[in-house]
């Protein structure tokens, strides 16, 4: 069994990028990927908090890119190379929705990171997430479409309530 997300990381966070590139050149694409890298991850480790919720969405599948695409107006290739958009089934739609929170909201994203490390998961702490929780100049100008409330926002109020309740007082990430 798949006790693993990063299929479903890197495909979410492609599906982000792509939604909401960069401009700028190579660097700011992968400052904006990495922005949108520690976003996803935090949200699919907050989403998916113990080894058995990891196995069984590797097991049914995330659900794929649809109805972000049909929101967003992202166009997914119209089916000239199914193989080649393979990867879009691996992008969890609400794993999106609260990484496009965590990226508009910083306040929200400390929280995000506060909870994963009250839950047990083993991170770097905050410097494992630091141009999610503290982006720099260049980072802001990398991902200006990434972290842009308006445009994030069709996506980031999909599912905000669920993330809202997970992270408010009291809550525990793993049951």
């Amino acid at each position: 069994m798949l006790a693993d997300l990063s299929p479903l990381i890197a495909a979410t966070a492609q599906w982000l990028t792509r939604a909401y590139p960069a401009s700028g050149g190579a660097l700011a694409a992968a400052l904006c990927e990495v922005q949108a890298r520690q976003a996803v991850t935090v949200a699919a480790w907050v989403r998916y908090p113990t080894p058995m919720d990891a196995a069984l969405v590797g097991m049914a599948g995330p659900g794929g890119s649809q109805r972000l695409d049909w929101i967003t107006g992202v166009d997914a290739g119209g089916g000239e190379d199914p193989d080649g958009d393979a990867w879009r089934t691996w992008v969890d739609e609400v794993v999106a929705s609260w990484a496009a929170c965590l990226l508009i909201d910083p306040e929200l994203a400390g929280l995000a990171v506060a909870a994963l490390a009250e839950g047990g998961r083993a991170t770097g702490g905050p410097a494992e997430f630091r141009r999610l929780l503290a982006p720099g100049v260049d980072d802001r100008q990398a991902a200006a479409l990434l972290r842009h409330p308006d445009l994030l926002a069709p996506v980031a109020e999909l599912h905000q309530e669920p993330l809202l309740d997970r992270l408010g007082p009291g809550r525990a990430l793993i049951a």
